[in-house]
């Protein structure tokens, strides 16, 4: 229960039974000094008589209050009544203030707000002339006596007026301030709702998007190892096919072998999400330069590698990453550029590590073309593909004619994070 709620409580039960304990203290005490006041038996049943009609008028009014409380054309009339009976009262005894005191409490809760500083006024009037020593006043020092009075309860009234005005201000801004609050809760819970909801939607999105991405990563470990080693195989096996020498043949014969074990070596490891065979017991320098030479001796193309840089130990996925590209840079050179020279440098930069591919082939138009392998490979795209999801970038440069420049540039995570 908030404070408000008691108050309103409080002056609730304060209407109901408030006026008849004034009633009773003022009838008490106007009944005892009634002598004293020169009240004749007429005006002693005439204020019986108007004690009757308050005790009515408030029981009826009490009751009428259930169905229309707050302020209203009812309870101006409610107030209207009640202050001729206190009027009278006084008029007959000046102790009967009293009970019309009870103007001055009432006044903001049943009185529209046009008619309270009416209202309020109509009650100092009343106390003015208890006041004063009775009404009407007698002799003209009792009417300056009057006017004085009536002029001190009438400030009074507006102070008070005024302090209740800002009053109901302050309680109309906390009733704002609650509402806003409450609607500011209904829509902080809406947001919450909403956002669980999307959370759930993000997490079947992330499940999804991680078993697109999965085999996106298993296609492109197919397409680096299997496809191009079986392609290796079906080149020294058309090699032996057309070797004239048994010696000739035989080493080509050898080096299909070394490609099967190899590829059968790489898909296995690919099913188990592992690191290529050329990292598992070597750096990422090592393991390149390895690829390179190896790649240089089934093409025959001269092929150099150099490190730049001082050589860190890299996360599995980035040197995985960057063997990966380079593996499928040589195949794109080996198969399309038609090139006599490559050159493949690994290049330790601070919080950075590029990697560039360069070769004087024939090279290619761009903006015009996409090189690709001839069954619809990877090819450039899985090379920028594998890149950015590592939060790197790949740029190639080419020109006919004028050979292509591959160079990708991705973070340095080291393998201790």
């Amino acid at each position: 229960m908030t404070e408000t709620t008691v108050v309103d409580d409080r002056w609730a039960a304060f209407d109901r039974w408030g006026p008849y304990g004034l009633l009773l203290l003022a009838t008490l005490i106007s009944w005892t000094v009634a002598d004293a006041f020169g009240m004749t038996t007429g005006e002693r049943w005439a204020a019986g008589a108007l004690i009757v009609v308050a005790v009515v008028v408030q029981v009826w009014w009490s009751r009428a209050a259930r169905t229309r409380p707050g302020p209203s054309t009812a309870g101006a009339w409610q107030y209207a009544v009640r202050w001729a009976i206190g009027f009278a009262l006084t008029w007959l005894n000046p102790l009967f203030a009293f009970y019309a005191v009870i103007g001055y409490f009432s006044a903001e809760r049943l009185l529209p707000r046009r008619l309270r500083r009416a209202g309020l006024f109509a009650t100092a009037v009343t106390m003015a002339g208890s006041q004063s020593g009775g009404l009407p006043p007698s002799g003209e020092l009792g009417w300056v006596l009057f006017g004085g009075l009536l002029g001190a309860n009438a400030l009074l009234v507006l102070l008070f007026g005024h302090f209740a005005d800002l009053e109901e201000a302050r309680g109309r801004a906390r009733l704002e301030t609650i509402a806003e609050l409450e609607r500011a809760n209904t829509a902080l819970q809406q947001a919450l709702d909403e956002n669980a909801a999307l959370h759930a939607q993000l997490l079947v999105q992330a499940r999804e998007a991680g078993v697109a991405d999965e085999r996106r990563r298993l296609a492109a470990e197919i397409h680096d190892t299997l496809a191009q080693g079986l392609t290796g195989i079906i080149a020294q096996l058309q090699a032996v096919a057309a070797a004239p020498d048994p010696a000739v043949a035989r080493t080509h014969t050898d080096r299909a072998l070394a490609l099967a074990r190899h590829s059968l070596g790489e898909a296995r490891r690919s099913v188990h999400n592992l690191s290529p065979a050329a990292l598992a017991d070597a750096g990422l320098p090592d393991a390149l330069r390895k690829t390179v030479t190896e790649w240089s001796e089934r093409t025959g193309v001269r092929a150099g590698f150099t490190v730049t840089g001082t050589a860190e130990p890299l996360h599995d996925e980035v040197a995985a990453t960057l063997l990966r590209i380079t593996q499928e840079a040589l195949s794109n050179t080996a198969r399309h550029a038609a090139a006599g020279r490559v050159g493949v440098t690994l290049s330790y930069m601070g919080d950075e590590i590029t990697l560039d591919i360069r070769d004087d082939g024939k090279g290619f138009d761009p903006l015009t073309a996409r090189r690709r392998t001839p069954t619809g490979g990877f090819g450039l795209d899985g090379m920028r593909a594998r890149a950015e999801r590592i939060a790197g970038s790949l740029t190639v440069e080419a020109e006919p004619g004028q050979g292509t420049a591959v160079s990708a540039r991705v973070p340095l995570v080291r393998h201790d994070r």
